[in-house]
């Protein structure tokens, strides 16, 4: 097993650990990495130049061509481009939603036509309060660079898989950044090849069994923000909600094994009177 690379702030991301790109398969960007240039069509060295915008492990996925950071767990919160995010809105004018991404940046900028199917007169009404679940467009560059939001693709105009909009109902319960990017790989391998990596099961536990009461809804949001609705549980629905929540954020202080997981699920569940 090879050593895994740290990087900090600022440091330069090994032209070795950069997967080769063609027009077929671009580079892709996740987290924690930013493109400091990238080769001319007539440049004959082709990697690209990629610092680290945080501190954490190179991730290099070679089948999807995508290198990210899985950052540690902390709280605070850098908008990169791409990031799934829960965000607040604050207010709004003419052509925009404010909204509250992390208590200690700018307030972001979502496009009030920024939906699927969205027009003038079709568009949400989001009033001061209301969450939404977006993907960061992009994060300008240099100092007072306003971040934009978007929630949809902007090739497209389509809402991407995974719920993209106004959420409504449900709670929100505070996680870690670096816990957040753990839960968000977790689903997307999921869905992918049906099995959990990085030993977390406690969603797949939560879903097993919670699916009696109808299973659940949720959003992760790359700014250490997760969205839980649990309406379908009818009489239960809060009090399953906040087992949920009471289960991630127990993981993640805890840094607890896939064991303990299914351990905690258990008992939380068996404490809020919602197993058999």
């Amino acid at each position: 097993m090879s050593t895994p690379l740290i990087l900090l702030p600022g440091d330069e991301v090994p032209a070795s650990h950069v997967p080769s790109t063609n027009s077929n398969n671009p580079l892709k960007l996740g987290s924690g990495v930013r493109l400091l240039s990238q080769p001319s069509s007539k440049a004959t060295n082709s990697n690209h130049v990629l610092t680290a915008t945080q501190a954490g492990i190179l991730a290099t996925d070679t089948k999807r061509n995508i290198v990210s950071l899985q950052t540690f767990s902390n709280r605070r919160y850098i908008p990169t481009t791409n990031d799934l995010v829960i965000a607040q809105v604050h207010h709004s004018s003419i052509d925009y939603f404010h909204c509250i991404v992390t208590p200690h940046t700018a307030q972001a900028l979502l496009g009030q036509l920024s939906f699927e199917g969205a027009t003038k007169k079709t568009r949400p009404q989001l009033k001061g309060g209301d969450l939404v679940y977006a993907r960061v467009l992009s994060v300008g560059v240099g100092a007072g660079a306003e971040v934009e939001l978007t929630c949809v693709n902007p090739a497209t105009g389509k809402a991407e898989p995974g719920g993209l909009g106004p959420l409504t109902g449900g709670m929100v319960f505070e996680i870690s950044t670096g816990f957040a990017a753990r839960l968000i790989r977790a689903s997307s391998s999921s869905a992918d090849h049906g099995d959990p990596i990085d030993g977390l099961v406690v969603l797949a536990e939560l879903g097993r069994k919670l699916e009696s009461l109808g299973g659940f809804e949720i959003a992760v949001g790359r700014n250490g923000k997760v969205w839980v609705d649990c309406s379908s549980a009818g009489e239960s629905a809060v009090k399953a909600t906040i087992a949920i929540g009471r289960c991630l954020q127990t993981t993640d202080d805890q840094n607890l094994n896939s064991m303990d997981q299914k351990k905690l699920v258990t008992r939380i569940l068996r404490e809020m009177k919602l197993s058999s």
